[in-house]
């Protein structure tokens, strides 16, 4: 379809992948000047958090349709809910991801809820 459309598929995918790598070296160099070093481990387990933050933003799951501007809000929303969670003092770490989890089994159920409701 986008060969269509008149786009140039090949170079378009040549220049997202490209634009992708570059931001992702940028995070690697301040992730190791952040940390003081170099270490490829320090981010395990951080996917969820970046899916949880992207489903929470209002994206959807099976197409991919959603907005920047969601998927900072997610960020946001999952930042504050760590935070109050780390701050509180008498609850363990792991209620983080267990609250991450919830919102993320939470905002699925809802999406396949209205993409159902929509057909």
């Amino acid at each position: 379809m986008p060969a269509l459309m008149g786009l140039p598929v090949g170079r378009v995918k040549v220049a997202v992948y490209g634009v992708s790598g570059l931001c992702a070296s940028i995070a690697g160099l301040l992730s190791s000047v952040y940390m003081l070093s170099g270490y490829g481990l320090h981010a395990v387990g951080m996917e969820l958090d970046a899916i949880a933050s992207v489903v929470i933003g209002g994206t959807l799951l099976s197409g991919g349709v959603g907005f920047v501007l969601g998927s900072l809000l997610g960020v946001l929303v999952l930042g504050v809910i760590q935070t109050l969670i780390s701050f509180q003092g008498t609850l363990s770490s792991w209620w983080t991801k267990i609250a991450i989890g919830t919102l993320l089994l939470l905002f699925i159920v809802m999406q396949r809820l209205f993409t159902r409701r929509a057909r």
